[in-house]
């Protein structure tokens, strides 16, 4: 399980970068609403020693795990359907003991090794391209998914199924099939939302329809597109240089309640009035060198499963990333999803951590020039 490495290798900026979101993120929850300060530094603390332990287990060993922890993770997103908590008609979570535990936060790690192990697997036999290769990604990603929109869970349905398309084009997917696919996949888009206006429509739920249509008419959806109006209104007021941590003043939701659940899919808007712009560009800037990290650690890795992995988890960050602050300045339609390492959230942390504690063990082993 442990092997002898050079922790010349290791990669202490990843770690800095990670640990520095993590610990920024525990004050600007504080600042927004101190009643989750404590799980949430406890969350950090447990997500820290989680991403340090997986740093020194070789990934090899986890890869191997794929089909149990694949098989493992389906049963936790069965089981939340059948006994999870209800919370404004989505069952997403289990409650214990005062806690809460989100399955689908972490099937993206999970489903990051599983099709990393696969795709590794396709790659070797030369069979990326066949018919087998092709109907066994839509199998492996149709059950998950399936589960995940019961819940419904469509904003981490959508990222979780763009990392694995990146995973698959990574992996050597014909650019012919991909033509194909698009010719395909745009007109059914024109279709799907021509069919979610229709009254009778059974795809989404009738809150989810209204997130769409506000977006694209947020005149005739006032109500609706209200969060991410004050959202950017919060970010607006933040200025240049913002208000700093705790001064909280008319934009900010902690006088004014504005914006509901601030400390989790909106927290971009506390950024933003916290530090301004240049603070906001800082902040997406250390994400981005996260992503970049993880990137540099594929280039480097030994094989194909831990190129495909490192490469995985950059995309699940960057993606995450861009639909969260794309939501919360009204770039993209409103649907919850937690800004990585920032949001309230154990199950979040705990999924990042995950990830980059794999990516830190795969730059230990580092190929040799």
């Amino acid at each position: 399980m442990f092997k002898k490495y050079n922790y010349k290798n290791y990669n202490f900026i990843l770690l800095f970068l990670v640990i520095s979101l993590m610990v920024l993120g525990v004050f600007i929850i504080n600042s927004v609403n101190d009643e989750f300060t404590v799980k949430q530094a406890v969350g950090v603390a447990i997500s820290i020693l989680i991403m340090v332990a997986l740093s020194v287990i070789d990934y090899h060993l986890i890869s191997r795990l794929y089909i149990p922890l694949y098989i493992f993770s389906v049963i936790l997103l069965v089981l939340v359907l059948l006994a999870g908590s209800t919370v404004n008609s989505a069952t997403r979570w289990f409650t214990i003991a005062g806690i809460t535990f989100q399955p689908s936060e972490l099937a993206k790690p999970i489903m990051i090794i599983f099709f990393s192990t696969y795709f590794s697997k396709l790659m070797d036999e030369e069979k990326v391209n066949t018919l087998r290769g092709i109907l066994g990604f839509v199998f492996f990603w149709a059950i998950p998914i399936f589960l995940i929109y019961q819940e419904p869970d469509l904003s981490t349905l959508i990222c979780l199924t763009m990392v694995l398309l990146t995973l698959f084009y990574l992996s050597g997917l014909s650019y012919r099939i991909i033509g194909v696919s698009l010719l395909v996949l745009i007109p059914l888009i024109s279709v799907f939302l021509w069919y979610i206006q229709r009254e009778d429509q059974k795809l989404l739920y009738e809150h989810q329809v209204k997130r769409i249509m506000s977006f694209i008419y947020p005149s005739e959806y006032e109500d609706e597109s209200r969060q991410q109006e004050n959202s950017v209104m919060a970010i607006g007021s933040g200025q240049l240089m913002g208000k700093g941590l705790g001064k909280k003043g008319e934009a900010n939701t902690g006088d004014t309640n504005l914006i509901s659940e601030q400390q989790t899919d909106f927290i971009f808007s506390a950024v933003g009035e916290a530090f301004g712009f240049f603070g906001s560009v800082i902040i997406i800037g250390i994400i981005l060198l996260i992503v970049l990290q993880c990137i540099r650690a594929g280039r480097h890795a030994r094989d194909d499963v831990g190129q495909l992995i490192s490469v995985g988890v950059a995309s699940l960050i960057g993606y995450q990333s861009f639909i969260n602050i794309g939501v919360a300045t009204r770039v993209l339609p409103n649907t919850g999803i937690p800004l990585p390492f920032i949001s309230y959230g154990l199950t979040s942390l705990m999924s990042s951590a995950i990830g980059i504690g794999i990516v830190l063990n795969i730059s230990l082993q580092k190929r040799k020039y």
